[in-house]
């Protein structure tokens, strides 16, 4: 099961609709992280992101 809360990207509503929001019609998207695993053989593409988004 995945998550079921989404949250508007111009607003900030929280809401349960996936393509917009209900409330100004936005874009809706997860706001919950990613699961952490220390296998995970992406980190290091995660971590050049984060560094670039600085």
């Amino acid at each position: 099961m995945g998550w079921l809360m989404r949250r508007c990207s111009q607003c900030g509503e929280y809401t349960i609709k996936k393509d917009k929001c209900p409330r100004c019609g936005g874009a809706t998207y997860i706001p919950h992280p990613a699961k952490f695993s220390p296998d995970d053989k992406y980190a290091k593409y995660k971590g050049m992101m984060r560094q670039k988004a600085r």
